[in-house]
């Protein structure tokens, strides 16, 4: 077997790629275990390939059937209830792993050159997941699945000149039905595998150029590292350990308390729900296009909220990585991370009395965090940074 691979290797070499991408690669020796997270994402996006591929052979992009279909799922197929539950709740805990992620970056600046592709890789995935989320929330096909699915797509009738033309194709026709189901669900199926290539070019520029540390520091000894195996295979396992507890224990005990009870009525087009409101993860976003009275404005913001991620590289022009090291920037992370949860809040609430004023100040604090870092990376003046771990 040995001489096998050996053989097999000398002619494509996939077993040294592998070896050298895991086992051989050298990791800084103090990461945390907030780095965890990189690897819990991928194990997210392989449950929810897999649990969508089998939830696909029993599923029916139908608009007379669709609903049905999933109560058929729940109730008929041997262990159908499980599958859904556990792509259900993971779509949940792929956001909630992503975002702790980004965060992570955030404070450690991991965005930093010579890291700026792997960071807009790591946006362009959270794009494409925004995208795959929307189209699969939309697939139950009950009464927010539905409305939800006219709210946003008319967004895209702000778009100067061919808006609502752009709108009727995405339908298929002139509102939301069978067709809009149809592509909706083909795109959710397909998105994944390309969820799947960026991924791969993402761990590629992380392996060009190794992963950062939580002290931010460009790494010189060959002692400041060690290799990713034993050490942090061992380290991630029991990380993934900690995070089926959580999992598992929604899956079972509380799948259904993060979704919203009127996606259990089969969608209506007569009757409109009184409060719309989009999955968590999209709320702070939802907040943002809401808090400004004008819809196109509204629509730009909300998506220059993910796009100013691209330029935060370039926004923050100080020499010093991490947070711990920053005392300003530090502050300024924690209010934006509170600001986060605040801009969640509100978008789950009504637009209306306090709410509106709030989601303008949260929406101004936003986009302030970014804008204000070319000020405060010139003046602000940083503790002293070790040279080596």
């Amino acid at each position: 077997m040995k001489n096998f691979i050996n053989w097999f290797d000398d002619r494509l070499p996939i077993f040294s790629v592998i070896k050298h991408s895991t086992t051989e690669y050298p990791a800084p020796k103090n990461l945390n275990y907030w780095w965890n997270f990189g690897s819990l994402a991928l194990i997210c996006l392989v449950t929810q390939i897999l649990t969508g591929l089998f939830l696909a052979m029993h599923y029916k992009p139908d608009a007379a059937t669709a609903f049905d279909s999933i109560q058929h799922i729940m109730r008929d197929v041997e262990w159908g209830w499980l599958l859904r539950y556990v792509h259900m709740v993971g779509a949940h805990f792929f956001f909630i792993v992503v975002y702790i992620h980004i965060f992570r970056g955030l404070y450690f600046g991991s965005y930093k050159q010579p890291r700026e592709v792997l960071w807009g890789l790591g946006v362009v995935i959270l794009f494409l997941m925004i995208l795959t989320a929307f189209m699969g929330y939309v697939l139950p096909w009950g009464q927010m699945s539905y409305w939800g699915a006219t709210v946003i797509t008319n967004l895209l009738s702000v778009i100067p000149l061919v808006g609502d033309n752009v709108v009727v194709w995405l339908w298929g026709g002139y509102s939301v039905g069978d067709p809009t189901l149809n592509r909706f669900f083909a795109l959710h199926f397909l998105m994944p595998f390309v969820i799947v290539g960026v991924v791969f070019l993402h761990l590629w520029a992380l392996h060009h150029k190794g992963s950062n540390n939580p002290k931010g520091i460009d790494l010189k000894k060959e002692t400041d590292w060690i290799p990713f195996h034993p050490y942090y295979t061992i380290k991630d396992t029991f990380g993934l350990g900690v995070y089926f507890i959580f999992f598992l224990g929604m899956v079972f005990y509380a799948p259904n308390i993060l979704g919203h009870t009127d996606n259990y009525i089969p969608a209506n087009p007569m009757v409109t729900p009184s409060h719309i409101v989009p999955e968590w993860y999209f709320l702070p976003f939802y907040a943002i296009l809401r808090a400004i009275p004008s819809k196109l404005i509204g629509v730009v913001a909300m998506v220059a909220a993910i796009l100013i991620l691209f330029a935060l590289p370039w926004l923050d022009r100080s020499k010093v990585r991490a947070a711990t090291f920053r005392p300003i920037y530090k502050q300024m992370f924690w209010i934006f991370l509170i600001n986060c949860f605040v801009l969640g809040w509100v978008g789950a609430n009504p637009p209306e009395g306090m709410y509106v004023l709030i989601g303008r100040v949260a929406t101004v604090l936003y986009f302030a965090f970014f804008l204000l870092l070319p000020v405060v990376s010139r003046f602000e003046k940083t503790k002293p940074v070790p040279t080596s771990l």
